[in-house]
């Protein structure tokens, strides 16, 4: 019985008072909080827009993934804060947030975004240094004489 409980939590809205719904999202080492709400498809990133932030078009498309596969592009404002990392880092971590705080605000879209993997966390990370290495995996050049 609680099982069936916890499958129905899933799948109803979680909004705050004001009708935003609110997700984490990481990648490499960059950490986005995103805000989420009914509006005109305005997108705020650390208090600028969208395409002041990432002048690059590939960022702006990654970012906007998650909206365009749910087709909710000119539906939903999105606020977020995102700290850590390069703008590569930034922009993954911005989709991922954005999936998972779309699927706050509409649970039938989850099927859709994990079917194209956007809700899986992307875990690579840079590999560590190693001592008596120039790089992770780099040597330093070898000198025969």
């Amino acid at each position: 019985m609680q099982a069936n409980n916890i499958l129905e939590d899933t799948n109803e809205e979680k909004l705050d008072s004001l009708g935003r719904s609110y997700s984490t999202g990481k990648r490499k080492s960059s950490i986005a909080r995103v805000w989420l709400k009914r509006g005109t498809g305005l997108v705020k990133i650390n208090g600028k827009e969208e395409n002041k932030y990432f002048s690059s078009k590939s960022h702006r498309i990654l970012l906007n993934q998650p909206l365009v596969l749910s087709q909710r592009k000119s539906e939903i404002d999105i606020t977020c804060t995102v700290v850590g990392g390069g703008l590569s880092g930034q922009a993954g971590a911005i989709r991922h947030g954005i999936a998972r705080a779309l699927v706050k605000f509409e649970p039938d879209l989850r099927k859709n975004l994990k079917s194209k993997g956007l809700l899986t966390r992307d875990s690579r990370i840079v590999e560590r240094k190693k001592y008596g290495k120039a790089k992770a995996r780099r040597s330093y050049q070898f000198s025969k004489r």
